[in-house]
């Protein structure tokens, strides 16, 4: 109705498609400096390998996000074409799709069926997942994990969920898992080589050096990608439901959705800006459909939605506030009590 009343589109404004032009500019104009081969400081490289993972977090969140999700723009074609962004950053924009759209986005916070739960035996999300000793360290090391999250992404990750995608049955169309391997390998093979090999044989430095400025540019990109998607459902006020014995969940899916998802930050234009909206994590999950720049003008709807159907709307007041909450959450899932409702066991 908002979009309605307001005679407003619910894709893309004229500031989405400023930011776009923004973000691909910051990730590709430091990567063609380092092509010309006129940066030849160690300082200078390592700023631009930086700049260009700010970019990166910026097309992940901001731009292949909401085209992905088809809420860029009305023409299917302009949102296709915007998917691509997501490959051009090294990861696949097929394997995402099933991963975010169907699985997380469908399933969200429930164990074995929302793929973002699914981690290493050495890191556990949810309470229903099984434990092992070494968790109760995981709020200590999983920084270092979420760093090298998009160096796993570019390499192996997508490589294994796309094979266990088509198990699962996705891809089960004639040649439709060969056709997206193929593709796969030439669109990671095409960012190395501008990412990475290019400015190897064109930077006058140590190849070691500019392997370690590339990993930094993913280290920033990967904390930066990974905290903003886990502190939005890892969190101690956060419910992680699981089906009864007749495999029905005990809210629908919109009730669902408000439950398991949390908001933080919702006075932060800068931080709204710079990683897609996804401050307003209930905003999107609910409303998948919308752009994100439309976030902040709903939240008051969908905050007196909830209210008047008596349905949770968690917010954290700041970034810190949330961090330090999922690091609670973290310690508490490092302990070996299990159940889905935590909500009074975390300190």
């Amino acid at each position: 109705m908002h979009f309605k009343t307001n005679n407003k589109s619910r894709n893309a404004n004229t500031t989405m498609v400023i930011k776009t032009i923004i973000m691909i500019t910051l990730f590709f104009a430091p990567l063609i400096l380092l092509a010309t081969g006129i940066i030849t400081s160690i300082w200078a490289l390592f700023l631009l390998y930086i700049t260009s993972g700010l970019g990166m977090a910026g097309i992940g969140m901001g731009v292949m996000h909401d085209a992905i999700h088809g809420s860029y723009s009305k023409n299917k074609k302009i949102n296709k074409l915007l998917s691509y962004t997501f490959n051009l950053i090294g990861a696949n924009a097929t394997v995402w799709k099933i991963q975010h759209n169907i699985l997380h986005h469908t399933y969200t916070n429930i164990d074995h069926a929302d793929d973002d739960l699914n981690a290493p035996f050495f890191l556990r999300f949810s309470p229903n997942a099984k434990y092992y000793w070494v968790h109760q360290f995981q709020h200590i090391y999983i920084w270092f994990f979420y760093s090298i999250s998009t160096v796993s992404w570019i390499t192996t990750k997508d490589f294994v969920r796309l094979k266990r995608y088509r198990n699962m049955g996705f891809l089960d169309k004639k040649n439709e898992y060969n056709k997206e391997l193929i593709s796969m390998v030439v669109w990671k093979t095409l960012y190395y080589v501008y990412a990475l090999i290019l400015p190897m044989i064109m930077v006058p430095q140590s190849w070691g050096i500019i392997l370690l400025a590339f990993l930094s540019m993913h280290f920033v990109t990967g904390l930066l990608v990974s905290i903003v998607f886990q502190i939005a459902h890892i969190m101690p006020s956060n419910e992680f439901p699981l089906p009864n014995e007749n495999g029905m969940m005990k809210e629908d899916w919109y009730g669902h959705q408000f439950a398991t998802t949390t908001n933080f930050s919702p006075n932060s234009k800068l931080l709204f800006w710079l990683i897609g909206g996804l401050n307003y994590q209930v905003e999107h999950h609910v409303l998948p459909d919308v752009c994100h720049v439309h976030y902040k003008n709903i939240t008051k709807i969908v905050a007196d939605t909830a209210k008047e159907f008596g349905i949770p709307y968690h917010v954290k007041k700041s970034l810190l506030h949330a961090i330090s909450d999922h690091i609670k959450m973290l310690r508490w899932l490092g302990k070996k009590q299990t159940g889905a409702n935590i909500n009074t066991m975390v300190p």
